[in-house]
């Protein structure tokens, strides 16, 4: 007798995102996030160029990174009730974020990243906000290094050369006074 394992679509469908990210249910907002980096680093349109399969594992990653990654999206998706208007939407900046961005505040890469969407409302992977999100404060790190070694190397010259103007002046005087000895010399002589 053969059984057959009933399946609940319900269960797969709700488990998809998880999936694609490669993370468990329980998984926290990091994981995710880290999950995304990576999977998106991997299936990047640029780093897989002309490969269709790339590019639509790429668009499910970042899919399901917009479900997963918003906490009242993902809510909704755990509990079965999430629309295809609430992931489209998701890109949309909402009149709050969008009165904030016309005052000039400055927003989350996150948010950036999804402000620009293809057809479909399908967000496109903003690789600069990405690199900022994933190593901007190692960047800043190295800026503020570079201009303290800048700094740096501007008073060591500076120190070099009041030295060196000591020390010129230091020779002059020394010359001066032999001179002055020499003519006292002479002046004195037989």
């Amino acid at each position: 007798m053969t059984t057959y394992k009933c399946v609940n679509v319900l269960d797969v469908l709700k488990t998809a995102y998880y999936d694609i990210l490669k993370v468990s249910l329980s998984a926290t907002q990091s994981q995710i996030k880290t999950a995304y980096y990576k999977q998106s680093f991997i299936y990047h349109p640029d780093k897989n160029p002309g490969s269709k399969e790339a590019t639509q594992r790429f668009s499910d990653i970042s899919e399901a990174y917009t479900v997963l990654g918003n906490i009242s999206l993902r809510r909704k998706y755990d509990r079965g009730i999430l629309s295809r208007a609430d992931i489209q939407n998701a890109g949309r900046p909402s009149s709050k974020e969008a009165s904030s961005r016309s005052t000039g505040s400055q927003q989350k890469p996150q948010q950036r990243a999804r402000q620009f969407s293809q057809p479909g409302g399908r967000p496109i992977f903003d690789f600069d906000a990405f690199y900022q999100a994933h190593y901007g404060e190692q960047l800043q790190r190295e800026k503020d290094q570079r201009a303290r070694k800048q700094r740096m190397e501007e008073e060591l010259k500076k120190h070099h050369s009041r030295w060196r103007q000591k020390k010129m002046m230091e020779v002059a005087v020394v010359m001066l006074l032999a001179m002055a000895g020499l003519i006292i010399i002479n002046v004195n002589g037989p």
